[in-house]
């Protein structure tokens, strides 16, 4: 296959009801003093209708980031944890302590902790598991790498990412819970585009794998695309039919981009809502 630029040109839900997500992980950027500018200068941004936004700033300023956007529109996340409550695991954060800081959202599986922190798919299971256990929203992080893609099995690396992230999920609790489908050959300073047609793909295949864990008459999953998300191609994404959000990384960290980001989709929400 061959990888091109896409044209320049908390409730849970049940299927037939979609919300547009965007979101942005900050990453290792903005400590404490910088993140809390950023919170404050999106403090009183609120979303078109019908689009739920986050933030994921770094532990350092969760607690931070969460007092500030407490009575905003905006949710508030941390970008990963430990699947134990508690004990000796130094240098990790549980699940309740991310809940006392505030945030109601976890980011779990990047590519990043999967490739340099031995992040498995079952590690990323437990931390599911135990994220809901808390009530906190787990926002799974799903990709394939460039041999994959180009051997044409990602859907295949795809569908066992998810399975076994869900596995074991009760089905009360997957209206929950957020997938994001980030290829690792499109996210970081590097990352190239995916076509539009090929996001389309990969969607309606993680959509016929979730509605084969949820049922037909189950809750409808929000997947989510992330993968050098701009502005120049973000409408093409979001407009896709299995698309429900994009998660965007350095395009949108900046607050005055990211509120642009999110402005941007206003008129495709109610399209998608018909549809």
């Amino acid at each position: 296959m061959s990888i091109q630029p896409v044209g320049q040109s908390f409730g849970r839900s049940v299927v037939g009801q979609k919300s547009v997500w965007i979101g942005t992980n900050w990453k290792m950027n903005k400590g404490p003093a910088e993140a809390v500018a950023a919170a404050r200068a999106l403090e009183s941004f609120r979303p078109p209708p019908g689009v739920r936004s986050f933030v994921i700033p770094p532990f350092t300023s969760l607690r931070d980031v969460c007092s500030v956007l407490e009575d905003s529109a905006l949710m508030v996340g941390a970008q990963n944890m430990h699947w134990k409550d508690s004990g000796a695991w130094t240098g990790e954060v549980s699940a309740p302590m991310i809940a006392e800081c505030g945030a109601s959202l976890v980011e779990i599986g990047h590519s990043e902790r999967r490739q340099h922190f031995g992040e498995t798919d079952w590690t990323v299971n437990l931390k599911v598991l135990a994220a809901l256990r808390h009530g906190l929203r787990p926002l799974i992080c799903i990709g394939d790498t460039l041999d994959e893609f180009e051997f044409g099995v990602s859907p295949e690396t795809l569908a066992r990412q998810t399975k076994i992230a869900l596995n074991g999920v009760a089905q009360k609790d997957l209206g929950q819970v957020l997938i994001a489908y980030e290829p690792v050959w499109a996210i970081g300073s590097a990352g190239r585009p995916a076509e539009a047609a090929f996001v389309s793909e990969i969607h309606t295949r993680l959509r016929a794998v979730v509605r084969e864990i949820a049922g037909e008459s189950g809750v409808r999953i929000p997947l989510l695309y992330g993968g050098s998300v701009s502005q120049a191609n973000i409408r093409d994404y979001v407009a896709l039919p299995d698309v429900d959000g994009v998660f965007v990384g350095r395009a949108a960290w900046e607050p005055a981009d990211f509120m642009k980001l999110v402005n941007s989709v206003s008129g495709l929400v109610s399209r998608k809502a018909a549809a």
